[in-house]
């Protein structure tokens, strides 16, 4: 299913906040047709606004047939938002969800058992077309439709599929919460340079740069991380010293996200219930 078939078709957005923006924005850089567009949102933006007066469809209901609609409402929103949405179950929608904690089983006991559906597990960067969703589809989601799933989400990054359902509650606490590990750490690296007799601002300043700036190294580069850490270490250097500590088995930076990514995946495990 190509994007001329969605722009046939129509496509429903159920919730854009923030993940729901930054992907239509990046399909519509993609060519597709503001005109086949239904967003329903209660509270939308201006940007959103702005695009309704060009001719997106703005909480007017969804058409008959939509090729597609995409979930991004907020898990404690999904209750009362899921069953506006029955008369499109059982046919040839494709519904692809990027919400958290809500199981394909759930979807299919609301919609209906022969219901097309794809889950997805997005991430923050996907704002700055820099993102990484990981996708499953039931046994309804056909090769075709899988295939537009990845088309319209790799409209802001990089997309993965998964080989079961259980693994998202892993995905979730790798790169759907990793952003946030990784903003602490940029705080954390300030406030430790801040300990060191660092002004604030410049101590924040070094930590942003450096953490983006790695982190471009890591995206370009063709080495592994583990041969990129080693490039930087001089034995018996400053970075060793610091290594040393960041990598001790019991108390180091290894054990500690080993124990926070697990926490998140245990977390994404007892929403889905």
């Amino acid at each position: 299913m190509e994007l001329s078939e969605v722009n046939r078709r129509g496509l429903g957005l159920l919730g854009c906040g923030k993940m729901g923006s930054a992907l239509l924005e990046g399909w519509l850089a993609r060519g597709l047709a503001l005109s086949a567009v239904w967003v329903t949102d209660p509270h939308p933006s201006d940007w959103l606004r702005g695009l309704a007066a060009k001719g997106l469809r703005l909480n007017e209901g969804l058409p008959a047939s939509p090729a597609i609609v995409l979930i991004a409402v907020k898990p404690q929103m999904m209750a009362e938002a899921l069953p506006t949405l029955t008369a499109l179950g059982n046919g040839s929608t494709l519904f692809l969800s990027v919400a958290a904690g809500t199981s394909i089983a759930h979807y299919e006991s609301v919609l209906g058992a022969g219901t097309p559906i794809v889950r997805a597990m997005p991430n923050t960067p996907a704002a700055v077309g820099r993102g990484i969703t990981a996708l499953i589809g039931n046994a309804h989601a056909s090769a075709e439709q899988l295939a537009l799933a990845e088309t319209l989400l790799s409209a802001v990054g990089q997309t993965v599929r998964l080989e079961t359902e259980a693994q998202i509650d892993a995905v979730t606490g790798v790169s759907g919460s990793g952003p946030a590990y990784v903003f602490h750490l940029i705080e954390a690296l300030a406030a430790a340079g801040e300990a060191e007799g660092l002004p604030p601002a410049l101590a924040m300043q070094l930590a942003r740069a450096t953490v983006t700036g790695a982190g471009e190294l890591a995206h370009r580069a063709p080495d592994s991380a583990e041969q990129l850490r080693v490039n930087v270490t001089s034995p018996g250097g400053t970075t060793a010293a610091a290594l040393k500590v960041l990598m001790d088995p019991e108390t180091g930076f290894s054990p500690l996200l080993r124990r926070a990514v697990k926490a998140a995946a245990d977390r994404g495990r007892e929403l889905g219930q």
